[in-house]
């Protein structure tokens, strides 16, 4: 049998991906045999110290039925990786596993979600990606360039495959802090700027949807250093624990930032009513200096018939010279009480 054939044909796509990205065969030491075709994957399994490796992208119903009748997947496992929008989780069927993972992508400054379905079994593993999502093809390369790790079978690809997801969760963390750290700068700026609260909010939003994606990630790698030995070789529990660190590592920042943005939206609140409170204090002011000549020329205003004053040549010399001193008194009662 010739196993370097070239893929089975497959329904074409709705998108510009191919949903069969790869097929590819290994041997029991590590090295790559080759593509193989759908229909030849029993026939490569048939071989005693082969396992296989699967990539799709947003398959249709007709080719996960294909590999549920290759691989001899379950039903329920099928239809969640059919239907897509499933929580992070991981699930045992028999002597395989059903893991589903939230992947995120900057795209274009904005935060993207997808999903990567992973079946796991002893001798074959199956990534079905979901919107959001890079190509693992890198993590792939990265196994093969490691043989003597991948002789330990699809175990190490589900590793190449995690760490590849969690270290490209790294970037976005640091995009984040980045942008955090110019928002500060935004917030004590001089002028308020509306834009500011927009933009924390949409941050907060973000960050708050990135640690419901990371955090049960934990639980799930925690799983697979701890459990299912019948799967994951004792000699790749540390790589599995060393993917869990960067997650802790990434879930921790995550709630850093997070904190650090409720106390920015606080301090922005705080500055703006200040702001505020300022410019009333001084409108205020203003208005009190303007409310005693008010007082005083109204006081003249009345059609009184005797006011002995108003005869006396001094009288509006007097009441302007009344007028300054009181409103000069305000204002340097106001100014050491620092409203003006």
């Amino acid at each position: 049998m010739n196993l370097l054939t070239p893929p089975a044909p497959i329904a074409p796509s709705t998108s510009d991906q191919p949903m069969v990205v790869n097929c590819i065969a290994y041997r029991q030491d590590g090295s790559r045999i080759g593509d193989v075709t759908l229909d030849a994957i029993s026939d490569v399994l048939a071989q005693p110290g082969t396992f296989v490796w699967v990539g799709l992208h947003e398959p249709d119903e007709h080719l996960l039925l294909k590999l549920q009748e290759e691989f001899g997947l379950h039903d329920l496992a099928i239809e969640d990786a059919h239907a897509a929008h499933q929580r992070t989780k991981i699930e045992t069927y028999g002597d395989s596993l059903f893991l589903v993972v939230q992947t995120a992508q900057l795209i274009n400054g904005h935060l993207a979600f997808g999903e990567t379905h992973i079946f796991f079994g002893p001798r074959y593993m199956v990534t079905v990606r979901h919107g959001a999502s890079l190509s693992y093809a890198p993590a792939r390369r990265t196994c093969e360039h490691t043989p003597e790790l991948l002789a330990n079978g699809p175990s190490y690809g589900l590793y190449g495959v995690l760490d590849f997801i969690v270290d490209n969760l790294l970037p976005i963390v640091r995009e984040f802090r980045e942008e955090l750290q110019q928002l500060e700068q935004d917030i004590f700026a001089e002028t308020f700027k509306r834009s500011t609260v927009h933009r924390l909010y949409d941050m907060q939003r973000d960050l708050m949807t990135l640690r419901l994606a990371v955090a049960p990630l934990q639980d799930i790698i925690s799983q697979l250093v701890r459990l299912h030995p019948q799967l994951i070789p004792d000699e790749l529990r540390p790589y599995f624990r060393d993917v869990y660190d960067h997650v802790f590592r990434v879930n921790e920042s995550i709630g850093a930032m997070r904190e650090m943005l409720s106390a920015a939206i606080s301090v922005n609140l705080s500055l703006v009513s200040f702001g505020q409170n300022e410019v009333m204090k001084k409108l205020a002011g203003w208005a009190a200096m303007l409310a005693a000549p008010t007082l005083l020329t109204s006081w003249y205003g009345m059609n009184f018939q005797h006011m002995p004053e108003l005869s006396k040549p001094w009288a509006y010399p007097a009441m302007i010279t009344v007028m300054v001193l009181v409103v000069g008194g305000i204002y340097l009662g106001l100014k050491r009480a620092k409203w003006l």
